[in-house]
């Protein structure tokens, strides 16, 4: 139980695999609250946009935050549907959920505060930027946290750049997105100092070196490399190269839009030739096979899932395939995969936002 607006709340959970009750709410949101006591609940996005965290209201009343959130499109309203990840308890409720649920073993995600301290400008759309945590977060690579900032309703899901086991340091890489509060709000001025709230970390996108013995095939467009950068940089530091291979393909329209190019030539020459990186322009022809300032990296053009068919040859059916981007961009790549890699798609991982 908890207290909300000076009453305490019990909120039961039906599934296809049992009762849960949660203890307590965290910020009202009945996703995360579920997600920090280990329940494992079905999301996505976590942000209103998939509709994967639907459940049904079977008795009591919540207030839904973001009523025109995408994710409603496939539900069914009339019927008590709602969003876990918009919903906000009023009072004791019962919710069903039509799947299985569970008791996760992994770290538990919760709130934290955060605290924007620097602020880099990468191309003219697209800005990184480092937050301080008030504690330090677990992570595996390729999760990713909601940020949440003052005077915006809802959160947005961003994927860390860096990755460290647990860490109060958190890297982050935002597109200037038109009619985007948050990305506008990141381009709007000096940020340093701003405080976020941070609930993480969650994602199922996530590459575990210790426990997986296999090659990568990475595919990214453009801010979606955020997330494959953490999965490199713990493939380097755990030596993962050594044993195995990869491939990265990295999508943005021109070279001059390419960002991380540093970063990812150092991961190639850690990696001693057992890591191929492509950046694919899909808006330019490229005058040479290789980047003029980072010889590591390859130079492709067309759409980015396109050029993962060209490169990717016989002897994949083992990797793991990593994807991020666009939805239209995401479902091409996971059709390679599948069809030209013959990746089983238990082995893809995928982000996909909007």
């Amino acid at each position: 139980m908890t207290e909300v607006e000076g009453r305490h709340v019990t909120i039961r959970i039906e599934t296809k695999s049992g009762e849960f009750e949660l203890a307590g709410i965290s910020n009202g949101n009945i996703l995360f609250s579920g997600l920090a006591q280990g329940l494992t609940l079905p999301y996505e996005c976590a942000t209103g946009t998939c509709g994967t965290c639907r459940a049904r209201v079977m008795s009591g009343t919540v207030d839904i935050v973001w009523d025109a959130a995408p994710g409603f499109a496939r539900l069914k309203r009339d019927k008590g549907d709602i969003l876990m990840c918009q919903a906000h308890t009023k009072g004791d409720c019962v919710l069903r959920i039509p799947s299985d649920v569970g008791i996760s073993e992994r770290p538990r995600p919760r709130q934290f505060s955060g605290e924007i301290t620097k602020t880099r400008l990468l191309t003219h759309d697209v800005v990184h930027f480092d937050v301080a945590l008030d504690a330090r977060m677990p992570f595996d690579a390729g999760q990713f946290v909601v940020l949440a900032a003052p005077g915006m309703a809802g959160g947005r899901a961003y994927s860390m750049v860096n990755y460290a086991p647990e860490t109060d340091r958190l890297s982050f890489v935002v597109k200037k997105k038109p009619g985007g509060g948050f990305s506008q709000w990141m381009f709007g001025g000096a940020l340093q100092g701003s405080r976020l709230s941070v609930f993480g970390a969650v994602g199922k996108a996530t590459f575990r070196p210790a426990v997986e013995a296999n090659d990568l095939v990475i595919v990214a467009g453009g801010s979606g490399i955020a997330g494959m950068m953490s999965i490199l940089d713990c493939a380097i530091a755990a030596g993962h190269f050594e044993r195995h291979r990869g491939r990265v393909y990295f999508g943005v329209r021109t070279l001059a839009d390419g960002f991380y190019l540093s970063e990812l030539s150092r991961f190639s020459i850690a990696a001693k030739g057992a890591l191929t990186i492509s950046l694919v322009l899909s808006h330019e022809t490229p005058l040479r096979d290789t980047h003029p300032e980072f010889p590591e990296i390859r130079l492709d053009t067309g759409f980015v899932h396109e050029a993962a068919a060209r490169g990717l040859e016989a002897g994949t059916e083992t990797a793991l395939g990593f994807v991020a981007g666009p939805p239209p961009m995401v479902d091409g790549a996971i059709r390679v995969l599948l069809k030209d890699a013959r990746i089983p798609a238990r082995s893809i991982r995928y982000d996909k936002f909007g």
